[in-house]
């Protein structure tokens, strides 16, 4: 008998390397360049902006290269702190994002369960 689908994705994602996706990997790459244009456009060095987001120039240099491994919290942070705006809004507008996605996932069940095994009901 095979193990419920959640335990078998573990077991897959624990053997294999993480891989990232094409999408996940441009969109990490254009937050960097735009952290890079902005920072270059301020005149600013990669030690005064790494000083201000208080993380390490070796980490600002993965943000600006686009590395995925970045925790997402620093490189928002580092885009916050050059004015760039995250998701093409400004604060106002992010706000009502925040508002709008609480609304719809209140719609959604609290919980998701796996299917259980066996259960078939089509008729």
């Amino acid at each position: 008998m095979l193990p419920p689908p959640a335990a078998r994705w573990r077991e897959a994602a624990a053997a294999a390397p993480h891989t990232h996706s094409r999408q996940t990997l441009d969109a990490a790459r254009v937050l960097g360049l735009e952290v890079a244009r902005a920072r270059r456009e301020r005149r600013w060095t990669v030690a005064a902006l790494a000083e201000r987001a208080g993380i390490s120039p070796v980490t600002l240099r993965k943000v600006e290269k686009g590395d995925p491994t970045v925790a997402l919290g620093t490189a928002f942070e580092v885009a916050t702190l050059l004015g760039i705006h995250l998701f093409g809004a400004d604060r106002d507008q992010l706000s009502a994002l925040i508002d709008r996605g609480r609304d719809r996932l209140a719609l959604l069940p609290a919980r998701v369960r796996e299917p259980a095994e066996g259960v078939h009901d089509d008729f």
